[in-house]
């Protein structure tokens, strides 16, 4: 890929600003990324991620705490997770002490796609990193949030 300098034909004050829109410019070229490869699933990439989570929760859990544990916060959660729904990819459960409380838990034919997708889910591009590249990536990224 070429310089950002270059892809969007424009210059910067300096590199702070450069790295800023570098990683917007990233960030939304992978999710285009996502995208793309989750279309054929019938998926999005957010709804990928509220499987992931509800599999390595074993068991039901609050809506809440699927938002929480979300990577890219959705203010949808609710309306993504109404479609998961009426894929059968998940299953809402009241809880019997207080009907106003909802657990959402994982179906079989959800966890037949997430292993499906597993078996193929690849994105070629982070293949262009080195383990060593991917770490300090990994770091910086880390230290931008702090």
């Amino acid at each position: 890929m070429e310089d950002i300098s270059k892809a969007i034909n424009s210059k910067f004050p300096n590199n702070k600003v450069k790295a800023f829109i570098n990683i917007k410019y990233t960030a939304n070229w992978i999710t285009s990324k996502e995208n793309d490869f989750f279309k054929p699933y019938g998926i999005s990439p957010q709804q990928y991620n509220i499987l992931r989570i509800l599999r390595g929760a074993k068991k039901p859990i609050k809506v809440q705490t699927i938002k929480d544990r979300m990577v890219e916060r959705a203010p949808n959660a609710t309306r993504l997770m109404d479609k998961l729904c009426e894929k059968e990819l998940i299953e809402r459960v009241r809880c019997k002490d207080d009907r106003r409380v909802v657990f959402i838990s994982i179906a079989q034919k959800g966890l037949i796609l997430l292993n499906t997708i597993d078996d193929t889910l690849q994105f070629d591009f982070i293949n262009n990193l080195t383990e060593e590249e991917a770490n300090t990536l990994s770091a910086l990224l880390d230290k931008v949030r702090q």
